[in-house]
């Protein structure tokens, strides 16, 4: 919100949108992606240099693959949040599935029937999400 009035002056809904949301979702990811390249152990980056392998190739071929291990979950999690964060959007003025409610409840005059058919909606996306992640992150384990 403070993007959209300070910033944009209350113009620029979606861009005000994507640029807030990437601002706060990068620096997230960012510390996701950092925190998984530590937890590989040092000694598997001494080991691809030992090899003769550049640092480049090293963190390509032997660091990388085993961050993604740690990294997945959190970024999906990261993912499933920023889905449930675009809630707040109805109050900048771009419709999603809170502002549609809102809107059905203007005309009904009924508040309950639509949030709940709007928390049913984000409810399954959110499950669907964790499914497809659980099914990934599954994958992931039968290769060790």
């Amino acid at each position: 919100m403070i993007i959209y009035f300070a910033v944009f002056h209350s113009r620029l809904g979606y861009m005000a949108a994507v640029i807030s949301f990437g601002l706060n979702s990068g620096a997230y990811v960012s510390e996701v992606i950092r925190g998984g390249i530590l937890a590989v152990e040092k000694g598997q980056m001494e080991a691809g240099r030992s090899l003769g392998l550049s640092y480049r190739d090293t963190m390509r071929f032997i660091v990388i693959p085993q961050a993604v291990k740690n990294i997945l979950p959190a970024m999906g999690n990261e993912f499933i949040l920023l889905i449930k964060e675009t809630s707040i959007l109805g109050y900048v003025g771009i419709v999603d599935l809170t502002k549609a409610a809102s809107y059905v409840s203007s005309r009904t005059y009924q508040m309950f029937i639509p949030l709940l058919a709007a928390g049913i909606l984000y409810y399954g996306i959110v499950k669907l999400l964790s499914l497809l992640l659980g099914r990934f992150e599954r994958r992931l384990r039968e290769s060790d």
